[in-house]
């Protein structure tokens, strides 16, 4: 009961809970798995010792949520500020030094970025979830396809996953506008049963990724199923 309270609680808190998380918001999870831990550990607790807790706690993070929301000075407050910790003149060793990060700790988010040198970075910030954000130098920016002058002919699409470690997803399926039958052609195509498949998604431009569980992956598209 407290690991399902305790999931549908998290969930609830949103997707930062998941994720990368605010310094109040670490600190309420950090409290909710041990007020869970308490009933579990121990049969003679109540079990309602370790859910009303946790739905306090549920209340208070919806309560500082909305205050953060609505008031900047109070979202300092709590979650801090952005700080920038590599400008225009270099590394900012004050700044690194208030936030007790060494220069081996600042590094080791460059490399994290992608980056190997502060020469390459034009400022570098460190969020308020600890994260560092870094705007390179512009001979050290990827180019991108405006750079160079070329048209993409399309924009890419997020592909739908039609079947899953074996199993059909129909709703994906209508979403993709993907008929049962074509699904079936896909698989007589290339010999195989649909429980033998691990993963098959198609984009809004008719690209398939088929991923046998014991065979190469296949990289085609609906034109080809179909014509073939």
């Amino acid at each position: 009961m407290i690991y399902f309270f305790l999931l549908v609680t998290m969930r609830l808190m949103g997707k930062k809970q998941l994720g990368e998380l605010q310094p109040f918001e670490f600190a309420i999870t950090l409290i909710a798995a041990d007020l869970a831990c308490i009933p579990m550990s121990d049969t003679s607790v109540p079990i309602l010792y370790g859910l009303v807790p946790i739905l306090t706690l549920f209340v208070i993070h919806l309560v500082l949520t909305k205050l953060i929301k609505h008031s900047i000075k109070f979202r300092r407050v709590i979650n801090g500020k952005p700080i920038v910790v590599i400008d225009s003149t270099g590394i900012n060793y004050k700044t690194i030094s208030e936030l007790d990060m060494t220069i081996n700790d600042l590094l080791e988010s460059l490399r994290g970025a992608g980056y190997f040198s502060p020469s390459q970075v034009h400022y570098a910030i460190v969020e308020t979830n600890g994260d560092l954000t870094v705007l390179p130098k512009s001979i050290y920016t990827p180019l991108t396809s405006k750079d160079l002058g070329l048209e993409v002919p399309q924009q890419a699409s997020v592909p739908y996953m039609i079947i899953c470690e074996g199993k059909l997803l129909s709703q994906n399926m209508q979403l993709a506008g993907i008929s049962s039958e074509t699904v079936r052609k896909i698989l007589d195509k290339y010999d195989l049963k649909q429980k033998k498949v691990l993963l098959l998604t198609v984009t809004d431009n008719g690209e398939l990724f088929l991923q046998p569980i014991s065979k190469p992956a296949v990289l085609t598209s609906l034109n080809e199923v179909n014509n073939g």
